[in-house]
């Protein structure tokens, strides 16, 4: 006998739908949002802001990949446009002849300098500013204990 399907049941179902849809929903208008204020998508902006948050506004591509949950092509891609506006470039890695860095440019420090105002000002009207403070810890406990089920790590802080 096979081991029998575990079906969501009504409220399950509702939670789940609500979930998928908010966070599409979320995702969309941020990104449509920052792309309209800053002209980027909201994947630049998050390969920027690691890149700025990195010692010597540098990374390594394999960890900018793994920082942005990117799959090395898609960053690549990625990397390739952010330096066709001047605001990363690409170096060769000194330690390991096939490793590659991403490292942030002045004018792309400048480019995230002006983007995050807006940004941070649409995450807290359209996430924060919708939930109450408890709320706000439910979301962060259940975000938190998915990530580490998920991917075996604590999220980042």
């Amino acid at each position: 006998m096979g081991v029998m399907t575990r079906w969501l049941d009504d409220d399950e179902q509702r939670t789940w739908r609500a979930y998928l849809h908010a966070t599409r929903a979320l995702n969309a208008t941020l990104d449509r949002e920052l792309q309209s204020q800053a002209g980027m998508p909201h994947a630049y902006y998050q390969i920027l802001v690691r890149l700025s948050e990195a010692p010597g506004r540098t990374l390594r591509m394999s960890e900018l990949a793994e920082a942005t949950d990117s799959s090395r092509s898609r960053l690549s891609h990625a990397v390739a446009r952010l330096e066709e506006n001047g605001w990363v470039r690409r170096e060769d890695c000194p330690t390991d002849r096939r490793g590659q860095l991403a490292v942030l440019t002045a004018p792309g420090f400048a480019a995230l300098a002006a983007a995050a105002p807006g940004h941070v000002e649409a995450v807290r009207r359209h996430l924060f500013d919708q939930l109450t403070p408890d709320q706000v810890d439910q979301l962060r406990n259940i975000s938190e204990a998915l990530v580490k089920h998920l991917t075996g790590n604590n999220p980042p802080s």
